[in-house]
């Protein structure tokens, strides 16, 4: 077969160059040209998929939105309650699925497990592309897994791989890692841009023709992004990044993009010595306090994906011996803590433009919304009082430039999650008071930053 043709773009300003060259003439940038396989002929594209109906040959049929079958494609579940919520109730047939996380958080670990349970249901196939089958196996006797029905490859040729799977019809499909996959008519190297693009394009191609489920696993940068192009994330369906430290037993598994579900959802794990096990109750595992209790510590709601959760905040406001004292927060925007700094001076009339405020999210949690305002800047200011704040206190609520306290989402059902934990005492923003009285707990609304500070 003759050899696909191909081109180099400049990823900034798009100009094409039959060889690659280190600058581009037109913009006069460096080392920002990435090969591109120009389009085959539609025969071509035939003989790829040549067994399948709908292949990318066939030409396409208008339908009425209405007149859409959706009962070809129901969703099953992966066997994982986690997963499940993070994907948004289970896997779609035909979904293109990512997911990438730092070496060592347990990509592999989570998607064996999914695979060898999956296996005892459906036609499954495992593709490492970085192990040998020998350390897979290794891994799948130490975690106690099923293993008589799980189909192993590997692989490192798409082709090849496509080839495979098209004889044995898996209905899911996991390729680990997509940056050592190659094809072999793209001239750069595995892990390229243009072979990570080409690769994930052909295999996605290849799922939704076949309605197979597909995982791939990609890695990260230095900081935590997902490697390779960005087109990859444009191309499948959802993306999940899965995080957590060395030094933490716990993973979380956030939704990033979701065809089929909520963005932001949040899966909790537990990294045991039978692989990682799913936490149902994760304010459970994050309300772990001590029995005394401390200045700058604090009870928080905050909202992920579908649930409430309660996360403890920390603060500690000491002395700076610095010309600029320093402003850290982990688990937070340290940029938003700089700005809440300013309104509890302007607002609340305390200064701490001579003191290092440090801020930290217990349990390893990020946090992104902005619920989280009026509890951070309660800790900030018991930590500088040096005056504790009661065990059964939870607060909630998002600070304005001008110092009013602003309603936030599903207020009452943060409510009631802090009360099935036992708290009976709330901090809120007035528009989130809840209609009817809950039963143990006592609500306080407030509209403006000094009535928050009152009130502790």
């Amino acid at each position: 077969m003759a050899k696909a043709k191909t081109a180099y773009v400049c990823n900034d300003c798009g100009s094409d160059y039959a060889k690659w060259q280190g600058q581009c003439s037109d913009c006069g940038a460096w080392n920002t040209l990435s090969e591109v396989r120009l389009g085959s002929s539609p025969s071509a594209a035939r003989e790829r998929f040549s067994g399948y109906d709908g292949g990318a040959g066939q030409q396409g049929k208008v339908q009425k939105l209405a007149e859409v079958d959706l009962a070809d494609l129901p969703r099953f579940s992966t066997e994982n309650s986690e997963l499940d919520r993070v994907l948004g109730g289970g896997l779609v047939p035909g979904s293109a699925i990512l997911i990438g996380g730092h070496p060592g958080a347990g990509k592999s670990t989570l998607l064996l497990q999914v695979l060898c349970e999956l296996a005892n249901k459906y036609e499954a196939l495992y593709v490492t592309g970085e192990e040998s089958l020998q350390q897979v196996a290794l891994r799948a006797k130490r975690l106690g897994l099923p293993t008589d029905k799980l189909n192993m490859l590997s692989e490192t040729s798409v082709e090849q791989l496509v080839q495979i799977a098209q004889q044995h019809q898996p209905k899911v499909m996991v390729v680990d890692s997509i940056q050592v996959m190659h094809m072999a008519d793209v001239q750069s190297a595995p892990g390229s841009v243009s072979q990570v693009r080409e690769s994930a394009a052909y295999l996605t191609r290849f799922a939704k023709q076949t309605h197979t489920v597909l995982f791939l696993v990609g890695h990260v940068t230095k900081d935590g992004s997902l490697a390779g192009p960005k087109v990859l994330e444009h191309m499948i369906d959802c993306s999940l990044l899965l995080e957590g430290g060395h030094d933490s037993r716990f993973r979380t598994l956030r939704g990033q993009k979701n065809r089929f579900g909520a963005v932001n959802e949040l899966g909790v794990f537990a990294m045991m010595e039978s692989g990682l096990k799913e936490v149902k109750n994760p304010s459970a595992i994050f309300l772990n306090r001590t029995q005394e209790a401390s200045a700058g510590s604090l009870v928080m709601v905050v909202w992920e994906g579908t649930r409430p959760m309660l996360v403890e905040i920390q603060a500690l406001v000491d002395e700076s011996h610095l010309n600029n004292p320093r402003r850290i927060a982990v688990g937070l925007d340290q940029n938003r803590l700089g700005m809440l700094l300013a309104v509890l001076h302007r607002h609340g009339g305390l200064h701490t433009g001579d003191q290092d405020v440090f801020v930290n999210v217990v349990g390893g949690v990020r946090v992104a919304e902005t619920s989280a305002d009026l509890a951070l800047l309660l800790s900030v200011v018991s930590s500088f009082r040096d005056q504790t704040l009661p065990q059964n206190l939870v607060v909630f609520g998002e600070v304005g430039l001008a110092g009013e306290i602003r309603p936030v989402l599903s207020g009452q059902e943060r409510i009631r999650e802090a009360a099935k934990h036992g708290f009976q005492r709330a901090i809120v923003p007035k528009g989130n008071l809840p209609k009817d009285k809950i039963e143990g707990m006592e609500v306080i609304g407030v509209e403006k930053l000094s009535e928050a500070l009152e009130a502790i």
